[in-house]
């Protein structure tokens, strides 16, 4: 009782604060107040709930530029994250700068300076765990602010997706490969076509291929998905994938794409998704709102 009291009390406090105003009863929506927020909490850094239903604390900025890195698509500032994912994609950057005709990488969305959901979007990259890589190889990472906002990544599909395209090389596999085999990665989203194509070219050990999960869209850029962190008790992982190397799954995906089954008539219709309201989100995420 005592902490649901807090909640109201921080609640009304930020919503005075932030002057928003909405329909009699009603409270304005998450995406609203987490995407007002331009800085991050004062908090010690930790990720709160899950990935499409938590928040951020104590969120870092990466860098808008690095040796090895550039962040995209300034003006959204998505550029934040736990220390946990800065340090991946810092060493990940590494390693794409080692392939052939690849200075780094070029980084999209990562998560709002504290988390939430996202006013436009993505429903996850809500706890700071989530990035999106862009499938692009960078030639030069001295791009203006400007040219971050207007050039764009390089789609590695074809055939809706069943297969990849003359984009795709070897490097993509090679830095999907390196980051898979990272221990704190969960899984990495990719179109069903460069699962199979990487499940056919990989030779050695097929462990990782595990952690490669075929998904719709992913070919403009790969999403990486990290564990929670060692001691964060607020945040909530994902279910592990299913065992084996996943292989057989993403074939299956590629021959619905070529021969999709007939329609099923008595399927329900999926449900519209309910914007989430502040009170939809763990208890902390107010205190986050408010530091």
């Amino acid at each position: 009782m005592r902490g649901a009291m807090m909640k109201h009390l921080v609640l009304a406090g930020l919503l005075a604060a932030l002057s928003l105003t909405s329909p009699a009863g009603a409270q304005p929506l998450a995406k609203e107040l987490f995407g007002a927020k331009r800085t991050g909490s004062t908090e010690t850094p930790a990720p709160i709930g899950s990935y499409s239903k938590g928040c951020l604390a104590g969120g870092v900025e990466l860098a808008e530029n690095g040796p090895t890195w550039q962040a995209m698509r300034l003006s959204r500032n998505r550029n934040w994250g736990h220390p946990e994912l800065i340090d991946f994609i810092e060493k990940l950057s590494r390693v794409a700068a080692k392939q052939k005709g690849w200075a780094g990488l070029y980084v999209g969305d990562m998560a709002q300076p504290r988390g939430g959901p996202m006013l436009t979007g993505h429903r996850s990259h809500q706890s700071g765990l989530d990035v999106d890589i862009w499938m692009r190889p960078p030639k030069r990472l001295n791009l203006t602010r400007a040219e971050r906002e207007n050039l764009s990544s390089i789609s590695t599909r074809r055939a809706r997706g069943a297969f990849v395209n003359d984009n795709w090389s070897r490097a993509h596999h090679n830095i999907l490969k390196a980051a898979a085999k990272d221990r704190r990665v969960a899984r990495i989203f990719v179109f069903p076509g460069a699962k199979v194509q990487m499940c056919r070219d990989e030779k050695g050990n097929r462990a990782w291929l595990r952690k490669i999960r075929p998904w719709w869209g992913h070919h403009y850029h790969f999403h990486v998905r990290l564990k929670c962190p060692r001691g964060a008790r607020s945040c909530e992982n994902q279910d592990p994938p299913p065992r084996g190397d996943g292989c057989a799954d993403a074939e299956a995906w590629v021959r619905d794409i070529l021969d999709p089954p007939p329609p099923d008539p008595n399927a329900p219709k999926p449900a519209k998704r309910r914007e989430y309201v502040l009170n939809d989100l763990p208890v902390q995420c107010a205190r986050t709102l408010s530091h």
